[in-house]
């Protein structure tokens, strides 16, 4: 339902933006009310109690996405009036921010609390993340420098106290100043967390007279924070280089044969578009005339040009080279794709790895901890061991003193900075290499795998069929065979019709011109040339002609081929096709059983042909004529034995046994939208030795989790109970503290460095 006097009016297809967030707010329990700014991109939005802040910015980003791509058609977004209501919502207009609010009593909004969240633009996301990274890096370095000049105007030139405390001043709020705005709007929400153990641990050294270990503590915390920023930002310049292979505008073929530019995003299933050489396709699509080639390197990171000709498939983000061509939308822009990948990628750093629940339980309630426990200790240093409580001695340091020593090295930021931040590496580093981990879980369950199921079409094999062979009946005529094959298929869009088709341009055999041409629905095609009648077809169609008894004593196609038949006045023979193992299963195969990875192959296909690719590759245990169901049972048999099963598939038959295995693999962007939907995992290149890349860096980042996990809890561990018999300098414990935290980001980032 538009909204009243909105201006300009949006097409009668496209729902108004004010009701698609009206939608959003209706839907949403404890969101009272949303502030938009569509010119400068602004949004906040009002809560009342607790609220999934991660869940509800996923939700969020998904209806600003879609509203962007509303107001594509108009160039901007239109302005609602100053003040109306649209259904059960008060409306207002105030200077470009839009104010929806649900239905409430005049003093509600007191309890409200407003939050800013993210407008969905890759690039701007990756232009603030880099600022950002920029910006901490810029804090840390101003603070070591500070520091640094302090230690030197105090040791060494015997400067006055107040320059020394000036100097160290400025690195202690340098070094501050990023944690103390993240503690800030933790301690609004009714939290604690790192931010203010750090901020609380330097605000005490200073009060004991050790200003070097506080501006120590907070420059290596804000170098920490600019590492893993780093991290963060490289994964959003991998999400941010695929977006911008997404094409904005489309030339569209009108009925009238004029063509009109559209934005992509307002394209329809059955639409015609015109791509001209060296433009981006748009969208997935379906070429219906011309021939071309195209660079899809973008999407699968395949470099060789793939040919495109009339029934060919086309991804929108992919270079058409060289051709014009005219091809059919398939899918909108929103379900393309390339735009699948991204919305993999940016769901990949919300989903949490099995280890990282266990740092997620660092937070508000370790925190409130962790600070009874150095009051406690305080004043049992003080009354029990009759300690000074806050002046210093020759002897011994004051309870303060300790206490200080404990909260520092008691703060866990190393330990939850040790999974995400390997996480979030190794996502990048699979990015861009095709290899696409739908988040945290998928990285460490490949490595713990034991048994490896796969289907065969498509996962072992090509997944087409291609001609291996020509017969003529007598022999020496296989070129007449070929061309009557070439002259019909070049009129069929099957799969069976390109292959021929393809084979033959190959070997320099073109379509000759067709008088008449008949599709038998079927069974085959007819058609005539300057040469006669001829049939392309399956066998059955020919034992319905003269030569039904003598096809009668030729052998069926030798095992694991598809026979095509021709028939001409004065010539028979036939096209033998097969689906080819892929080129690189063998290898892969060979290094899984090197590793004691158990090989099962899963497929709908007869036995014989099963077993046929089966021992060609040297597969353990072939289970054949199977439908989806019995798949899953598979699955499910191997897990109950305690086996971890990675499961590999392409098409929607896979998807079920895709859910149902420990950890799933899709092959390929060209895989079914079914088995994409499924998978923990995609394999863009559409090459099975990626599986063994994307197990190489999942036991990279396993085993450097590990690492990360066992020195932040060790120094952890070890440090604290040294605070607590006194035996640890403040100094020592920062070094120690912060210095495995900067050890645990330079850790994780050695994974964007691996060798594939």
């Amino acid at each position: 339902m538009p909204s009243a006097g909105a201006s300009p009016a949006t097409p009668p297809e496209v729902p108004s933006w004010i009701d698609g967030l009206a939608e959003f707010l209706m839907d949403e329990i404890g969101v009272e009310a949303i502030r938009v700014n569509p010119e400068d991109r602004r949004v906040s939005i009002a809560t009342l109690g607790d609220v999934d802040s991660a869940a509800l910015q996923t939700k969020l980003s998904e209806v600003l996405k879609t509203l962007d791509e509303h107001w594509v058609v108009s160039g901007k977004a239109p302005v609602p009036p100053a003040e109306h209501h649209t259904g059960v919502f008060h409306v207002q207009n105030e200077k470009g921010d839009v104010l929806l609010e649900k239905p409430s009593c005049p003093t509600a909004p007191k309890l409200w609390h407003w939050r800013d969240f993210e407008w969905p633009e890759p690039e701007e996301i990756e232009k603030r993340s880099l600022e950002e990274w920029k910006m901490l890096s810029l804090q840390a370095t101003i603070c070591g420098v500070a520091l640094i000049a302090g230690v030197i105007a105090k040791k060494l030139f015997d400067a006055p106290e107040w320059l020394v405390h000036s100097i160290l001043c400025v690195s202690l709020v340098a070094g501050g100043w990023d944690a103390a705005g993240d503690a800030w709007e933790k301690i609004r929400l009714g939290q604690l967390d790192i931010h203010f153990l750090m901020l609380a641990v330097a605000v005490g050294a200073v009060s004991i007279g050790a200003w070097e270990e506080g501006a120590l503590l907070l420059f290596l915390f804000s170098t920490s924070g600019a590492l893993e920023h780093f991290a963060l930002h490289r994964t959003h310049r991998e999400i941010n280089a695929l977006t911008k292979a997404a094409p904005k505008l489309a030339h569209v073929l009108l009925p009238d044969g004029h063509i009109e530019d559209r934005a992509v995003a307002v394209l329809q299933v059955g639409d015609t578009i015109v791509v001209k050489p060296d433009e981006l396709f748009p969208v997935d699509g379906s070429v219906i005339s011309g021939h071309t080639a195209a660079d899809e390197s973008t999407l699968t990171g395949e470099a060789l040009p793939i040919d495109k000709e009339i029934g060919s498939q086309v991804f929108g983000g992919t270079l058409n080279l060289w051709g014009l061509v005219h091809a059919r939308v398939e899918r909108p822009a929103t379900q393309s794709a390339l735009q699948k990948i991204i919305h993999l990628i940016q769901n990949a750093q919300h989903l949490r790895a099995p280890s990282q629940r266990f740092t997620d339980r660092f937070g508000t309630s370790y925190t409130v901890g962790t600070l009874a426990a150095v009051v406690v200790m305080f004043f049992v240093w003080w009354f029990a061991f009759k300690i000074a409580p806050f002046e210093n001695t020759g002897q011994s340091k004051s309870a303060f003193y300790r206490a200080m020593t404990l909260l520092v090295v008691m703060s866990p930021c190393a330990l939850v900075l040790s999974i995400p931040s390997a996480i979030l590496a190794a996502i990048a580093w699979g990015a861009r290499r095709g290899i696409l981990f739908r988040g945290g879980a998928a990285i460490e369950k490949l490595a713990e795998v034991d048994t490896v199921a796969m289907d065969k079409t498509g996962t072992l094999t090509e997944g087409e069929l291609k001609v291996s062979k020509v017969e003529s009946f007598p022999p020496g005529r296989e070129a007449e065979v070929l061309r009557i094959a070439v002259t019909l298929e070049a009129n069929s869009n099957h799969p069976i019709a390109r292959a021929i088709t393809h084979y033959g341009k190959t070997h320099g055999i073109s379509a000759e011109k067709l008088a008449e041409f008949q599709s038998i629905t079927g069974q085959g095609l007819r058609g005539r040339t300057e040469d006669g009648i001829s049939y392309v077809g399956r066998r059955e169609l020919m034992k319905q002609s003269d030569l039904g008894e003598w096809l009668a004593d030729v052998p069926d196609a030798p095992l694991g081929f598809s026979e095509v038949w021709v028939v001409h006045e004065k010539l028979i023979g036939r096209v033998l096709l097969k689906d080819e193992i892929r080129s690189g299963s063998r290898a892969v195969l060979e290094q899984l059983a090197k590793e004691q990875i158990r090989t099962v192959m899963l497929t709908g296909d007869r036995r014989t042909a099963a077993a046929e690719v089966g021992t060609a590759l040297g597969i353990a245990e072939v289970r054949a004529g199977l439908h989806p169901e019995d798949k899953v049972a598979a699955i499910k048999e191997m897990t109950d034995q305690g086996h971890k099963v990675a499961m590999i598939g392409d098409g929607v038959n896979d998807a079920p046994s895709l859910a149902a295995a420990h950890v799933s693999v899709a092959m390929g962007a060209r895989g079914s939208d079914a088995a994409l939907e499924q998978s923990d995992i995609v394999l863009m290149q559409d090459k099975i030795e990626k599986l063994l890349s994307a197990r190489h860096i999942s036991n990279i980042a396993r085993r450097i989790i590990k690492q990360n996990i066992a020195i932040s809890l060790g120094s952890v561990i070890i440090m604290a109970v040294a605070a607590l018999f006194g035996i640890v300098p403040l100094t020592l414990g920062v070094l120690t503290h912060e210095g495995s935290t900067v050890v645990v980001c330079l850790n994780s980032l050695r994974i964007l460095f691996a060798e594939e």
